[in-house]
């Protein structure tokens, strides 16, 4: 965790998973599920959909347990993630380009290869996992006022919100997700998850179109309020973390930050404690990190 409270004029702490093996917090639901499966499953191997870094986590994971490990990734899956899970000794497969489609797609491959299912997010195992982050928080800034979490399918914000609230209930919990894929705000908003036609962000790890059964559930009860972030506002956040912090954010990973950023948005009440936001993850190309920090113009990464 770093302290950029001077640069932010504000008191202000960056929860850093870009630092994390793999690039991104989802090694901690990854490694957590593939550790705990039987050694038969183990023996026969472990698949997952993900849009690439639940992918790469899960990859990593299997490799380090001597499993065999299949990632389905959506047709647009940036090149560096579909990159990183085959460097990781996974096999990975395309299709579609929504969550749902690669989930039906591993689903397939499952029955039919006798593969364990490791679900980017809707799992008891999974979601536990990512809760370690939210006793870290705790450990490294006690006296936190509110955590920003970014949302996709939700099971960071579940973790994460479910770890905060049982140990210190008046911390506020917000998740962000990008304006073109709210999913879990429609469902909030709906009072039950819904599926959107569709979603479009320059946050590629945020596009699910429907949250989980068990996030919904999770984030219904523990997380505060959860808001959403334009694109413009999200590659702001991108080019501040690199200048100001000196640290590399995926837009994925900046959305939280954006949301921190926009002005009266999320301010802490005068004289409590600092905001941390969560960076979830920094696998973005180099070619593509020039081009979010030079344009102010939607890229496709």
């Amino acid at each position: 965790m770093i302290d950029v409270s001077d640069a932010a004029g504000r008191p202000l702490r960056l929860k850093c998973e870009n630092m994390q093996p793999a690039g991104a917090f989802k090694i901690r639901g990854a490694y957590n599920m593939v550790a705990q499966l039987t050694a038969k499953q183990q023996q026969r191997g472990v698949i997952t959909y993900s849009s690439g870094n639940h992918g790469q986590a899960m990859a990593l994971a299997a490799r380090t347990l001597g499993i065999p490990a299949v990632v389905v990734m959506p047709t647009t899956a940036p090149a560096i993630k579909a990159d990183g899970a085959r460097a990781l000794g996974a096999e990975v497969i395309f299709a579609g380009t929504t969550s749902l489609e690669r989930r039906v797609r591993a689903e397939e491959e499952a029955a039919g290869r006798g593969l364990t299912m490791v679900p980017p997010f809707d799992h008891e195992w999974i979601i536990a996992g990512q809760a370690t982050l939210g006793l870290e928080i705790l450990e490294q800034c006690p006296g936190a006022s509110a955590v920003v979490v970014p949302v996709g399918g939700g099971g960071l914000a579940a973790g994460v919100a479910l770890a905060l609230k049982l140990r210190n209930p008046g911390i506020r919990v917000i998740g962000v997700e990008p304006a073109g894929a709210a999913c879990m705000k429609a469902s909030l908003d709906a009072g039950h998850p819904v599926t959107l036609p569709g979603t479009s962000s320059v946050a590629d790890g945020l596009m699910a179109v429907r949250p989980g059964e068990l996030t919904f559930e999770y984030v219904r009860r523990f997380v505060d309020t959860v808001v959403t972030v334009d694109e413009q506002s999200i590659l702001e956040a991108v080019r501040w973390t690199f200048t100001r912090a000196k640290i590399v954010a995926e837009p994925s990973g900046a959305t939280s930050l954006a949301a921190v950023l926009a002005e009266g948005m999320i301010l802490p009440p005068p004289g409590s404690g600092p905001v941390v936001a969560i960076i979830s993850g920094g696998n973005v190309a180099p070619e593509i990190l020039g081009e979010l920090l030079t344009t102010s113009a939607r890229v496709r990464i």
